[in-house]
């Protein structure tokens, strides 16, 4: 029996977790994968839009030389905050179910690793801290399935001497390229939109046009990809529709929230922006109980909320709690 069971261990969730122990709480943490698992799939060497003092959680300084941090010194600060606040986490588990009993309180079932088997808890209260990265936007499109399409990116070296195909244009997309032709990749963009994305990071933008400018990245507007072959990308453009030689694809078309769980738990969920219907002064659900933090919260906006706002979505949650609970006379 645990009092808040929090369903996500990536900083929102563990920025929560610290504000529930800040009121005398011991939550149990569940992740599928281990902590902050979105940020160790970032590229290698990914640097943050948001300076580190943003990314901070707990009051725990996240000193680095740099102004803005880079993939690993993220996870090097996110481990030591998780051992310095003593956060009970339970790694490589994954939340399958959860339902509400008569008596208010959620059975929680999870399914470990490794097919070892699956285990239950019960919980006065939960707190569903999930991201979106692990469901990539699909395009409905022939060959997406394939194996030489990627919708993550890693690093490049692999793809030395390739021809690849990037789609979209937003900062994972332009990233990516800038990172496949620096290891000597030969690389084509198609995107559909007219121009450049507004969002793509400003210290970048300018290197990646110099790259379009001098002929050394490819880059297609107004294009869309219709098909995925073997050796071969099919897109049109203008109505024409025209094949390039290919070897890899890294469709880099954004993600979404998997609401499935949410669904299933009594949660609704707004149909025009796909967001839980849930109060913004507490973060607690149309289902009392249950609460959500972090960019969970945004629906199909994923630019809405990040790190450092959704970091704070564990203070009015805790309040929440600390309240109703004085007022049953539990604390």
């Amino acid at each position: 029996m645990e009092d808040v069971i929090i369903i996500g261990a990536g900083p929102c969730g563990l920025s929560a977790a610290i504000y529930l122990k800040n009121e005398g709480y011991n939550p149990l943490v569940i992740e599928k994968g281990n902590i902050v698992q979105a940020i160790y799939r970032y590229p290698t060497h990914q640097q943050f839009f948001s300076s580190s003092d943003k990314l901070e959680i707990g009051n725990m300084p996240f000193v680095i030389e740099d102004r803005k941090p880079r993939r690993n010194q993220a996870l090097s600060y996110y481990r030591e905050v998780v051992k310095r606040q003593n956060i009970r986490v339970n790694s490589f588990e994954e939340v399958i179910k959860v339902e509400k009993q008569d008596d208010g309180i959620f059975h929680v079932l999870t399914k470990l690793d490794k097919n070892l088997g699956e285990k239950s808890y019960q919980a006065r209260y939960i707190i569903i801290a999930t991201g979106y990265y692990d469901h990539p936007n699909l395009m409905g499109i022939p060959g997406e399935n394939s194996p030489k399409v990627y919708h993550y990116f890693k690093e490049a070296h692999p793809f030395f001497d390739c021809d690849v195909v990037v789609i979209g244009g937003k900062n994972s997309a332009i990233d990516t390229t800038m990172e496949c032709h620096k290891a000597g990749a030969r690389v084509t963009v198609i995107y559909r939109g007219s121009s450049y994305s507004k969002s793509i990071k400003p210290w970048i933008l300018p290197e990646f046009e110099s790259l379009v400018k001098h002929g050394k990245v490819n880059m297609i507007f107004d294009a869309e990809v219709t098909e995925i072959k073997e050796k071969s990308v099919v897109y049109m453009k203008d109505g024409k529709t025209s094949e390039i030689k290919n070897d890899i694809v890294f469709a880099m078309t954004g993600y979404h929230p998997d609401q499935s769980m949410l669904k299933s738990m009594g949660v609704d969920i707004e149909k025009d922006t796909g967001k839980p219907v849930y109060n913004p002064q507490t973060m607690e659900t149309n289902v009392k109980g249950i609460f959500i933090a972090g960019v969970i919260a945004a629906g199909n906006d994923a630019n809405e909320i990040f790190i450092e706002n959704g970091r704070f979505h564990g203070d009015p949650i805790s309040q929440t709690i600390v309240m109703r609970d004085k007022a049953a006379s539990l604390i």
